[in-house]
């Protein structure tokens, strides 16, 4: 136990925790001083004082009062407990959960205490990839704290939810079913009181999907049953009550129930993928048999009769019908839609050009609506008149199905028909620029979205479109200009960051990445991390709120998401290009000296340490005045308030590095790329991306049986990828010509590489020519397979240049009709693929003459690409798309086209405006014959 404190010090004490509980912090400090002037050494109330000074962000005098205290009373557990606080607030957890132990060590009852602990130990803990990573929940010990908390307080309802919770975590379910039955019978008969219905009866729910977790469906349908009356979640009991019918096998009983949740709520597909379950209509092997489909046919024909309005019914068969079924299913469903105007038609339809053959139907079928529409103003087999805006629509998804297709002539013939049809509607601009992006003309599609944007400038998703497509044009200042228009107090950067709005941040990132400002792109990448890591503080709070409110089911999925958290795209792409990044930077670090950014070249030794005192002393006035002015600010907003005035919320932070120079001050790119690759590994261990990455950055660091195992991983997901194979040969190339092994880890290293060598498909009797040319063969009609069998043959037989530029130069373009003439020619090669190769003559083969003859090529494929000056692009002068984005509005837009080569291998979510003038050259009529 700490000192003890006279009364009145004492009671002085008590005011200090009850103002650091209340967040009324002066008057804490005002009380601490108290204290402390009659007793300078007190430990408690100096770590108390510290406490409070933590929360007023006054970090480092937080650290020295609260280890001054600890020094005084290192047997308080007052001390230990605010020293694990002040290291909780940090994110250093391991170090608060030491603390935490050492108080209860002194004070092994205290409840505070073992709360504390308890949440440290069910909270994951992820923290930032430059620091050390933290370790998985500490589940035993979460169940450990949870038993004593329930055995100190056992009449305590939280303390038994807590216990059972915590079983469950540690996968045992059954058990956490038996705590909650042991604290059923500590209830009386009439509970729950009224106001408590709820909470008993997420309870009974919590408790009837442990059973079913843990293997007993029967008991847990006894269960939910018996306490049927006393679930207050009626949906929520059907829905267990199907589910629990369904793995029983009573599939009668589970269909009645999921036809009963049908007529509640049609468009739940959760639903219809239950029924057909129940009626043994599932997928198998990923295709619907003959007999299969029949019955779903009857199914959903009798459906559709009974929810006439039901838009799932109509939209589910047209996955498993085909031909001239699917045909009608999908005439019948797309009508209404385009009666009634719904842009988001095609992003439904979208997932059917997966399917073989569907792509061609729907293209057929759109093309006669329009031709009926044309002709006579209606439906064909209708006499009803439709309104003129429904041609309008129906352009607008022709036009879509073009772009999907890759015949960007054709749908922006389409979209600027629809654009004189009705000039007004905005979602046309948008997809306008859509194909555009699409086409390669990644200037002229920034230009169209801001004309769009400028159709509604009350429109925050507008806004957001252009910002989005400025950065994929690499225009970063006039995207800030335009981002500030919906930012608080016109503090873009700030104001973003704390909305976490990632997908700035990344296609900011990605922008600067391929400007080549790494330290910029660095900023940006890391931001999203924080964001993410924000993301896992933030669940700290639940802990106890959920175990307080009952809401167990809904508890326990937000940690199994927490678990996944950083698995999903943004944070992926954010780990991905900061490992970029730092490749780039050690494959070609800065090559500018400390003396020439400072200007100091052909200065004596004198002058230069002159002009550095300077810059030392104009940096330090720069941070002092900084310092000053946020003092000022902070100052003024107390007055303000004082005076009843609103003062600024938010005082600006003063970014020091704004440039991120900081960040590429690393001494070891590669360490800090691992980190990050790590974090890959674990959540996103399926993307072949992330072990793309794991060779390139191992093959780097000479660890030869970590680049054998990335490449072992990206044959067991995609043995075809052409990447894979780059990587396949680059490694056996490597180990080919390492020299002979001198040290036994050396030699050993090589045996693990031979012995796997068939695992990797190289026999020893297999040449790595021999391997390249029977990758050749397996995908010579693919223009990607053939450039990296090529850029392989080459990196092998340096002298047979000629011979692997000519597999390029040789690729066939399979350019065929498709089932309907009127859809026009579809080419296979993309523009994508075009743009890499090209880059591959150019900085791989180093032969201008061989990428000039491919540039040519691809810009007669491609005319409105900027990449390749297509005669119909922005970078060409005289082109209708040059002459708008020279436009006075826009004219800033044009003057950085070489930077945007690679812009649109670069997507980010969301659709593209576009610009009403822009118009194709050739008549429609022109695309109806073959």
């Amino acid at each position: 136990m700490g000192a003890s404190l006279p009364p009145k010090e004492a009671n002085l004490f008590k005011l200090i925790v009850k103002s650091y509980e209340t967040k009324q912090y002066k008057k804490g400090v005002k009380a601490a001083d108290s204290i402390l002037k009659k007793f300078p050494e007190h430990g408690e109330t100096l770590s108390m004082k510290g406490l409070i000074y933590n929360c007023m962000d006054r970090k480092t005098e937080a650290y020295e009062l609260v280890r001054h205290g600890l020094k005084n009373d290192v047997k308080s557990h007052v001390c230990w407990h605010v020293y694990g606080l002040l290291y909780r607030s940090d994110r250093e957890y391991s170090d608060a959960i030491k603390s935490y132990r050492n108080a209860l060590k002194i004070d092994p009852e205290n409840i505070e205490i073992l709360r504390d602990l308890s949440l440290l130990q069910i909270d994951y803990g992820v923290q930032l990839a430059e620091q050390e990573p933290a370790q998985m929940r500490d589940l035993s010990g979460f169940v450990e704290t949870r038993q004593q908390l329930l055995t100190l307080k056992p009449n305590h309802r939280m303390n038994w939810i807590g216990f059972a919770v915590a079983h469950h975590l540690n996968s045992d379910p059954r058990k956490a079913a038996e705590i909650l039955e042991a604290y059923e019978g500590t209830l009386e008969e009439d509970y729950p009181p009224y106001n408590e219905r709820y909470e008993h009866s997420e309870m009974l729910l919590y408790k009837v999907s442990l059973l079913e977790e843990c293997g007993s469906p029967e008991r847990a349908l006894e269960e939910l049953n018996k306490k049927a009356t006393r679930i207050v979640d009626k949906l929520a009991f059907k829905e267990q009550l199907a589910s629990l019918f369904l793995k029983l096998g009573r599939f009668n009983e589970a269909e009645a129930t999921y036809r009963s949740l049908l007529a509640a709520n049609s468009e739940n597909y959760r639903y219809h993928e239950a029924l057909q379950k129940c009626l043994g209509l599932s997928l198998e092997g990923g295709k619907h048999s003959p007999e299969h489909v029949n019955k779903l046919t009857s199914l959903y024909k009798s459906l559709q009769e009974e929810y006439l309005s039901s838009a799932a019914a109509k939209r589910i068969p047209l996955d498993f019908l085909e031909n001239e079924e699917f045909r009608k299913a999908a005439d019948n469903y797309v009508r209404p839609f385009l009666t009634k105007g719904v842009p988001s038609l095609f992003s439904d339809l979208r997932p059917l050009y997966d399917h073989p053959g569907k792509a061609d139907i729907l293209g057929g079928l759109i093309l006669e609506i329009e031709a009926s529409l044309q002709n006579n103003g209606s439906f064909s087999g209708r006499s009803q008149k439709e309104p003129p805006s429904t041609l309008l629509w129906t352009l607008f998804l022709l036009a879509q199905h073009y772009d999907i297709r890759g015949q960007h002539d054709l749908a922006l013939a389409k979209i600027d028909e629809a654009i004189v049809h009705t000039p007004t509607v905005i979602d046309l601009y948008l997809v306008k620029g859509k194909i555009l992006k699409h086409a390669g003309d990644l200037v002229a599609a920034a230009a169209l979205v801001d004309e769009a944007r400028s159709m509604d400038l009350a429109d925050r998703f507008l806004n957001s479109e252009c910002v989005k497509r400025m950065l994929q044009a690499d225009q970063v200042d006039l995207a800030e200009k335009t981002a500030v228009l919906f930012t608080k107090d016109g503090d873009q950067h700030n104001n973003l960051y704390d909305m976490q709005c990632m997908w700035y941040e990344l296609a900011s990132g990605d922008s600067y990445f391929r400007q080549g400002s790494l330290g910029r792109a660095l900023k940006k990448y890391l931001a999203v991390e924080k964001h993410y890591a924000d993301m896992t503080e933030d669940q700290f709070d639940f802990h106890s709120y959920c175990l307080r409110k009952m809401t167990l089911r809904a508890y326990v999925q937000m940690l199994k998401f927490q678990d996944r958290l950083h698995s999903f795209p943004f944070f992926h792409r954010a780990a991905v290009g900061a490992i970029r990044c730092y490749l780039k930077l050690h494959d070609a670090p800065p090559k500018v000296t400390v003396d020439e950014e400072g200007g100091f070249v052909g200065l004596s030794p004198s002058e230069r340490k002159r002009i550095r005192q300077k810059q030392r002393k104009a940096e330090a006035r720069a941070k002092k005045e900084a310092e000053e002015k946020a003092k000022e600010e902070e100052a003024a907003n107390i007055a303000a308030t004082k005076s009843g005035k609103r003062g600024s919320q938010h005082s600006k932070v003063i970014d020091l590095d704004p440039d991120g120079q900081k960040l590429l001050q690393v001494e070891d790119p590669l360490a800090e790329a691992t980190k990050y690759l790590q974090l890959l590994q674990k959540h996103s261990a399926s993307r072949l991306e992330t072990h793309l990455l794991s060779f390139e950055l191992n093959i780097r660091k000479q660890k030869m049986l970590l680049a054998l195992q990335a490449v072992k991983r990206q044959l067991r997901l995609d043995p075809d990828d052409p990447e894979v194979h780059r990587c396949l040969i680059r490694f056996l190339h490597k180990v080919d010509s390492l020299p002979p092994a001198q040290t036994s880890t050396e030699k050993l290293v090589q045996n693990v590489i031979e012995i796997e060598r068939p695992s990797l498909g190289v026999p020893h009797d297999k040449s790595l020519l021999e391997v390249n040319e029977s990758f050749l063969e397996n995908h010579r009609d693919s223009l990607v397979h053939r450039a990296a069998a090529a850029e392989m043959l080459f990196l092998l037989s340096p002298e047979r240049k000629e011979e692997a530029i000519k597999l390029i130069e040789d690729s066939v373009n399979n350019i065929g009709p498709s089932r309907d003439c009127a859809f026009g020619r579809i080419m296979a090669w993309k523009l994508k693929s075009c743009v890499s190769v090209h880059k591959l003559l150019e900085t791989t083969f180093h032969d201008t003459s061989a990428a000039s003859r491919w540039g040519l090529l691809c810009a007669e494929m491609f005319p409105f690409s900027t990449y390749f000056k297509g005669v119909k692009s922005s970078a060409v002068p005289g082109s209708v798309n040059y002459q708008a984005c020279s436009k006075e509005d826009n004219s800033d837009l044009g003057k950085n086209q070489n930077k945007i080569i690679e812009a649109f291998t670069h997507s980010v979510n969301g659709d593209i405006p576009d610009l009403k003038d822009l118009k194709i050259s050739a008549p429609v009529e022109s695309h109806q014959t073959c």
